[in-house]
């Protein structure tokens, strides 16, 4: 569960692509769409099947990255689900190169700083990568 910029091999397992048992993407410039996309995702998969908890956070996973990558990277991204036979595997590409950063949440101004502290508290694992052609895509890694 750490913030680590990577340009090749991933050690937290993100590369195994082989081991997929299906994957959408989804272009979104809307929050509600990114959850409902993953609601869907996750009720279409066999299995092992998501239970209902490890359901919840993959949705509360989406919401803020999805969030993020359009509050602060351009106003659109796009959505990447994966399911590997141990995990459920988010991605989301925005056209900022800028990577998430911790905050001090903000309690009483209501300026966030709280999503990204969750999403590493939430998943195994969470890597950002810098694209070649501009942007970054930020992976989180969470159990099935």
């Amino acid at each position: 569960m750490s913030l680590m910029p990577t340009t090749g091999h991933d050690p937290a397992g993100f590369d195994a692509a082989a081991d997929f048992d299906t994957a959408t993407v989804c272009p979104t410039t809307a929050v509600a769409g990114a959850r409902d996309t993953a609601r869907t995702f996750l009720e279409g998969l066999r299995q092992p099947a998501v239970d209902p908890d490890t359901a919840d956070t993959v949705v509360l996973v989406v919401s803020e990255l999805v969030t993020n990558a359009l509050r602060h990277g351009g106003g659109t991204c796009t959505l990447r689900l994966t399911a590997h036979p141990r995990a459920i595997e988010v991605a989301v590409h925005d056209a900022s190169s800028r990577p998430p950063r911790m905050r001090t949440p903000d309690l009483t101004g209501g300026t966030g700083g709280f999503g990204w502290q969750m999403v590493n508290q939430l998943a195994r694992a969470t890597v950002v990568t810098r694209r070649p052609a501009g942007g970054k895509t930020v992976r989180a890694l969470l159990a099935r």
